[in-house]
């Protein structure tokens, strides 16, 4: 193999690719990262038998071939080359890598031993880009990180015709997304448990093309395979990814929430009111949103050795008109903040029933505009102290 390549372009593709490659590999053939030149382009490539990645790169080739090579050892390399173009030249048993004045050799690994990827399935519909992204960060921030709750880690995909459903839970707070998309066919139908860091890191790096290609295996396939296909900044990216197994919680019904009290405020203000409170809370206590008229106010304190306070200005709507039926909520300030955050309107509105029941988080557009129903985000309330 010989072949040319731009610095930058190489050095993106391979930070892309082995960004899958496992910390603690079950085989030590499985650390390396296979390119293969043929044509005019490369194809750098990685698999764990869990999550592949491949990118398809413009090159300049001489010689066509495959090798096999250490992926973070190659990745460490790509990041730290002068800004010239690179000569990649191997035999046998050695890569030698050339740009500018410096020279790297690396020895090959077995690349007859190299599993193979799996097959990209059949797409199932495309969606645009930024959306997807978008859709996706708000959504993930409440997936589980217990590996031992592997079913919590995941993001459940829902297809049905033109509209696409993520939802997450972490059992202590939940967020569902709905938004349109244009499936292969018409009748599309199904839905897959995609682990949420796969998820994340495919939504984040294609959003250079026009659109974002997913294939979803056939529930009958017994493959349990998602794969994503886009344009990124240098190439073209492909990710597949195994299915979590087990059967997601049903949670959609705490979304229908019949609120007692509505609170409006400015986005903006209650993120910069809970972050400064929250830098008292302690640790595993409750952030404390008192609710008055015309103004919430934030309490939090670390025992006695520090406290801190601050009033917010907001539309509270008494829902009944038998006066406010919660004064008081406790709120997991970190959940908080990733709520507030995963919002993209200049105004939230809360939605509480009653104390120790789930709270709603909906976008607004305007303060007394009608609350987005695309976009729903509900944190479990933590019990107060009497």
């Amino acid at each position: 193999m010989k072949i040319r390549v731009e610095r930058d372009v190489l050095a993106d593709a391979v930070q892309w690719v082995a960004r899958s490659l496992p910390n603690r590999p079950s085989v030590p053939i499985l650390a390396g990262m296979r390119l293969e030149a043929a044509g005019n382009e490369v194809v750098l490539s990685s698999f764990d038998y869990e999550t592949s990645a491949k990118v398809t790169l413009p090159a300049d080739v001489s010689e066509e071939g495959t090798v096999l090579v250490s992926g973070r050892l190659l990745a460490d390399i790509a990041r730290s080359l002068p800004a010239k173009p690179v000569d990649m030249e191997a035999d046998s048993t050695k890569m030698e890598l050339t740009c500018g004045s410096a020279r790297f050799t690396l020895q090959l690994l077995p690349v007859a031993e190299y599993p193979e990827l799996p097959t990209m399935p059949e797409a199932t519909g495309t969606i645009t880009p930024d959306a997807f992204a978008q859709a996706v960060s708000q959504v993930v921030v409440a997936a589980g990180r217990d590996e031992l709750l592997p079913v919590f880690t995941g993001v459940r995909l829902e297809i049905e015709g033109d509209t696409l459903s993520l939802l997450a839970t972490d059992r202590y707070r939940m967020a569902l997304k709905e938004l349109p998309w244009r499936p292969a066919s018409g009748r599309a139908e199904g839905a897959a448990l995609v682990p949420a860091r796969v998820l994340a890191e495919s939504s984040k790096s294609m959003t250079a093309g026009e659109s974002v290609t997913l294939s979803l295996s056939s529930s009958d396939g017994g493959d349990g395979l998602i794969g994503f296909a886009g344009e990124g900044a240098n190439g073209v990216r492909e990710t597949t990814t195994r299915l979590l197994d087990g059967e997601f919680p049903k949670v959609r019904h705490l979304m229908s929430v019949q609120p007692s009290v509505t609170v409006r405020a400015n986005t903006s203000e209650v993120v910069a009111a809970v972050r400064r409170v929250a830098l008292v809370a302690e640790r595993n206590t409750s952030l404390r949103m008192m609710i008055a008229d015309d103004h919430i106010t934030l309490e939090a304190a670390t025992g006695d050795q520090a406290q801190a306070v601050e009033a917010v200005e907001a539309t509270v709507v008494d829902e009944t008109g038998q006066g406010l039926a919660m004064t008081a909520a406790g709120f997991n300030p970190h959940y908080l903040l990733d709520a507030l955050n995963a919002l993209d309107t200049p105004y939230v509105n809360f939605a509480f029933t009653a104390p120790g029941k789930p709270c709603l988080l909906t976008p607004l557009l305007e303060l007394d505009g009608e609350a987005s129903d695309d976009y729903k985000h509900v944190i479990m309330l933590m019990r107060l102290p009497q």
